[in-house]
């Protein structure tokens, strides 16, 4: 649980950085969860053998992100969520940039349909800064910038467009 915190709270200040410029405003993320106490283990040690799982741990907390204090996994519009989503893994890649001298590579799968034309152009801003980062897409009118490489993919061919 420790290292799960200590994680988050690395990823705080990016996220809240980067969701904000992607149109999330005062978003927040927290680590969702307190510790089993010994009685509650104890309690269910017979249904966790019997099942082959343990029932209570830091692996069934949640990460809780919110926007203006409103949490967006019940609340938040799916686009706010996907927004959620990839702000989180670019303040990753930022904070693994900054524990090492090397960047991480980013894969981003088809955000780009559900994002606005400014809404692009920031991400384009984002992932332009430094390293390596993957985006793949539909169209290539989509991309908000010049890419340094452009591979188009069809049923068995891959080849520079």
């Amino acid at each position: 649980m420790e290292g799960r915190r200590t994680a988050l709270e690395a990823l705080a200040g990016p996220y809240a950085a980067l969701a904000d410029r992607l149109g999330l405003p005062a978003a927040t993320a927290t680590y969702e969860g307190e510790p089993a106490t010994v009685a509650e283990l104890e309690a269910r040690l017979d249904r966790d053998l019997e099942r082959g799982v343990t029932g209570a741990g830091p692996h069934l907390h949640d990460v809780g992100l919110r926007s203006k204090g409103r949490d967006l996994r019940g609340f938040g519009s799916q686009g706010e969520q996907r927004i959620a989503v990839l702000a989180l893994v670019l303040a990753e890649a930022e904070a693994l940039s900054s524990r090492s001298s090397s960047h991480p590579l980013v894969l981003l799968d088809d955000v780009l349909s559900e994002l606005d034309e400014g809404r692009r152009r920031t991400l384009g801003e984002i992932v332009a800064r430094g390293g390596q980062t993957v985006v793949t897409t539909t169209s290539a009118a989509s991309l908000p910038t010049e890419p340094a490489q452009h591979l188009a993919v069809s049923p068995g061919e891959v080849r520079a467009a």
